[in-house]
């Protein structure tokens, strides 16, 4: 089982550039962080903060996601994306996730990560997909 302590916290910044930001409304100065790479950084932001604390072979999928997009965040602003583990049961963390830009909140949620042996999880990956 993985030595993760409760409380512990990792952020990342990241910059709205043109390729994770969304575009189907057709006017640039609509163009915003879109909520899937919001989502995505956010649980990238999770399992950087526990990959240093696993045995070499061992990694996390995600497997819960419960956030909200509060807020827009345009193009050419930064967003800092944050992480604290809340608890951990076996396998299973569950973390408190939260994003702001420089001016407000713009998420706030739970994700959940489960610890995986990376050999085994492939392997079951590669008979489904035989089968």
């Amino acid at each position: 089982m993985p030595n993760i302590p409760v409380g512990k916290t990792h952020e990342r910044r990241v910059l709205v550039t043109s390729e994770i930001a969304i575009d189907f409304m057709g006017v640039e100065e609509a163009r915003v962080l879109a909520t899937p790479w919001l989502i995505w950084n956010l649980e990238i932001t999770c399992r950087d903060l526990i990959k240093p604390l696993l045995e070499e072979g061992f990694d996390s999928v995600g497997t819960d996601v419960s956030v909200k997009h509060l807020a827009a965040t345009p193009l050419g602003m930064s967003a800092v994306f944050r992480a604290e583990v809340l608890h951990v049961d076996g396998n299973r963390v569950k973390f408190r996730v939260e994003a702001h830009d420089e001016l407000e909140k713009i998420s706030e949620g739970t994700h959940e990560r489960y610890v995986v042996n990376i050999a085994r999880f492939a392997s079951r990956v590669a008979a489904k997909a035989q089968s």
